[in-house]
């Protein structure tokens, strides 16, 4: 696999991050063969980040942003069987919300229609941000004027929007900070953040808007994905002490189901990690994967459910030591999961991957590529579809002139899963 950073950085990468498997648990014994990574040729054009990848049942979509100056572009591309189609774009503006952790998308829905979202300024706050919604009956030819899916006005954080197709429409998810203080993004000035949701029919009509959790985590990415019994989310809580545990909540009969921890970690922490879930769901099949930091330990874990998310697992750790978490999961036609994390060992990082069965057993794990320690990582993606697992990530290597900064720039990479 080609990697512009140098294959002498890659080889150590891959050297330290495989002399750290001798620490990893005995459970995790490979019963099969390691995922073998291959290059592709990323869609993303120059001074792009902040990847995302959703699945349907046509295929892959990846969406980015592509920055020139201050204006900012959401773009997309599809994979095919012949690679990815030519880059789209959704919408661009100026006065856009761009952040590592808090990210656009673009999804497919069940009747073909695509969905997209992005994050717009409101105010002159840090955080004084909208969710802005917009859909494509062409393709992504042509999109919607932008609209929101909440109406409260006021000028605080809206973000980490978690969109998934529902069988009459769209249904998103969003980080909701209409009761905090304005400017207050630490929840600590009065109010709390809290988690809601939307939907939308076939004529795009708002039928849902309501709250799932009252008080969450204030920054952290969330994720939802669609079982056979319906919907089902997943956040960072924000319980009595800071406690900043994973939870999940199903839709049932049209109201969400009290929030449920699924590892109890037990974390404390005073500020946000910024450190979020991911759910896959295949039928009643879940997999959910996640961060944390409990008992001065980072470590990435992964549990599974058979019963839509009712019950999950005893929970795996699936990182060897020293995990920056940014998980990301993705169940297999087989029954397994396919996860990945950032992982730090011997000084350097890299972006791991392996594959999972219910008893916490995995493949060896592999390095696709070297990652670098802070936000300019961002979250890397993975996504199944056509027999191969897809997986993107952001390229940040210093730019000839120290002044400029870093250059940014969307890779990606795929492994066969059949």
């Amino acid at each position: 696999m080609r990697l512009s950073s140098g294959s002498c950085l890659f080889a150590c990468v891959v050297a330290a991050l495989a002399a750290a498997d001798v620490g990893r648990p005995s459970a995790q014994a490979q019963p099969s063969s390691p995922l073998r990574v291959e290059s592709l040729e990323s869609p993303a054009g120059s001074n792009s980040a902040q990847p995302q990848l959703s699945a349907s049942a046509g295929g892959v979509l990846l969406s980015w942003i592509e920055r020139d100056g201050p204006r900012a572009t959401l773009k997309f591309s599809e994979r095919t069987a012949t690679g990815w189609t030519p880059a789209r774009t959704v919408a661009g503006g100026t006065n856009w919300f761009v952040n590592w952790a808090d990210v656009p998308s673009v999804v497919k829905l069940a009747g073909g229609t695509l969905a997209a979202h992005w994050l717009q300024k409101s105010g002159s706050e840090t955080y004084a941000y909208d969710v802005r919604l917009s859909y494509s009956k062409d393709g992504g030819k042509t999109w919607s004027p932008s609209f929101l899916p909440h109406h409260d006005g006021t000028k605080t954080e809206h973000g980490f929007a978690s969109l998934f197709s529902m069988p009459s429409g769209l249904g998103l998810i969003w980080l909701d900070g209409r009761a905090m203080t304005p400017g207050d993004h630490g929840g600590h000035g009065g109010g709390a953040m809290s988690l809601r949701y939307g939907a939308f029919d076939a004529g795009w009509k708002q039928v849902a808007d309501s709250p799932v959790d009252l008080k969450v985590c204030e920054c952290c990415p969330t994720a939802a994905a669609m079982t056979a019994d319906g919907p089902i989310v997943a956040f960072r809580n924000l319980g009595d002490g800071d406690i900043r545990d994973i939870a999940v909540s199903r839709l049932q009969n049209g109201a969400w189901t009290q929030p449920v921890e699924v590892g109890n970690d037990r974390w404390q922490l005073a500020a946000c990690p910024v450190n979020g879930p991911a759910l896959s769901a295949r039928g009643r099949d879940v997999a959910i994967a996640w961060f944390s930091g409990s008992n001065n330990q980072n470590r990435a874990m992964l549990a599974f459910s058979s019963d839509a998310g009712r019950t999950f697992t005893a929970p795996v750790r699936i990182d060897a030591k020293g995990s920056l978490g940014r998980v990301d999961v993705e169940l297999l036609e087989n029954g397994s999961a396919a996860a990945s994390w950032i992982e730090h060992a011997a000084g350097v990082a890299g972006l791991r991957m392996a594959t999972f069965n219910r008893s916490g057993m995995s493949s060896a794990p592999v390095t696709v590529a070297p990652m670098r320690t802070d936000r300019s990582s961002g979250y890397p993606r993975i996504a199944g579809g056509r027999g191969e697992l897809v997986i993107a990530w952001t390229e940040s290597t210093p730019a000839v002139a120290p002044a400029t900064g870093n250059v940014f720039r969307v890779r990606t990479a795929m492994a066969k899963t059949r």
